[in-house]
């Protein structure tokens, strides 16, 4: 898969040094998959959730934190819409961020 945008995630590990290590495991193995559908990215991540509107939760470091990545199947791209704590993810309207 195609990922936009790596920034965003080593911005979030730059605050939050203890996220470093699962950003980084996250980011490698999406890269290397071709998902065409929910169930194959439940064979990678079985806690993912989708919220409507083509974004997907993933738990981050044990559901300490969460990603919300938009994923278009069709054209192998994922585009990290979001990255925060759990307090910071009930704080925003997840399905439209």
């Amino acid at each position: 898969m195609v990922i936009i945008s790596k920034a965003i995630l080593r911005d979030f590990g730059q605050l939050h040094p203890d996220a470093v290590e699962a950003l980084n495991t996250w980011y490698r193995i999406v890269k290397d998959e071709d998902w065409r559908s929910i169930s194959d990215i439940r064979n990678v991540f079985n806690s993912v959730d989708y919220i409507g509107n083509d974004r997907f939760v993933f738990n981050i470091r044990g559901n300490r934190y969460r990603l919300i990545a938009m994923i278009f199947f069709d054209i192998r791209t994922v585009y990290i819409r979001f990255v925060g704590t759990h307090k910071e993810y009930d704080d925003i309207d997840a399905s439209n961020i």
